[in-house]
């Protein structure tokens, strides 16, 4: 059955998806519809992916503005990852917070992201696979994101490995919000 768990970045939630091993290996529901919405969570699938990172890969922090800005639901089928949501929300008491929960194949934990957040993570291991369900379909137009290393976290990494683009990003004290 899933769990969900509130967290102090309200109305972001962690889940903990139904899991069940046998002899032949490992069943996952990553999800559920109508349990969704008796959390109180009205998520609308329009686009899924998958990454693959190498271990010490630091993708984010990434979201979509409006009119094109998305939920997220993310879990880490294969590996562990370090996953993280900033709370962007101009009017929200919890503005800029930050919360960091590891995600792996093993304790089968998802996020729920609302609107209005920044994602990322770090890759714990190899070709770690960070699967996203999301309720907008990508627009490049609105496209954004927030330096990594500009809300405080310490990632623990002396040498992440970042793509140009995530490294362009403006820091999270010059960024306007749009939410």
């Amino acid at each position: 059955m899933f769990q969900f768990a509130d967290i102090a970045l309200p109305p972001a939630q962690l889940i903990t998806l139904p899991s069940f091993d046998d002899a032949r290996g490992n069943f996952t529901k990553t999800f559920h519809d109508t349990l969704l919405k008796e959390k109180d969570i009205h998520f609308c699938l329009k686009e899924s992916y998958f990454s693959i990172s190498k271990k010490d890969v630091i993708r984010g922090m990434h979201f979509q503005t409006p009119p094109h800005q998305h939920a997220k639901i993310v879990f880490c089928p294969k590996g562990a990852i370090l996953d993280v949501i900033i709370d962007l929300r101009k009017g929200s008491s919890t503005y800029g917070s930050y919360a960091a929960t590891v995600l792996s194949e093993t304790n089968h934990l998802a996020y729920y992201i609302p609107e209005g957040f920044a994602h990322g993570f770090k890759a714990l291991t190899d070709d770690a696979i960070t699967y996203y369900l999301v309720s907008s379909e990508y627009s490049k137009e609105h496209d954004c994101g927030i330096l990594y290393n500009s809300f405080g976290l310490d990632w623990e990494l002396k040498n992440p490995i970042l793509s140009e683009r995530d490294l362009s990003f403006s820091p999270l004290a010059d960024f306007v919000s749009p939410f």
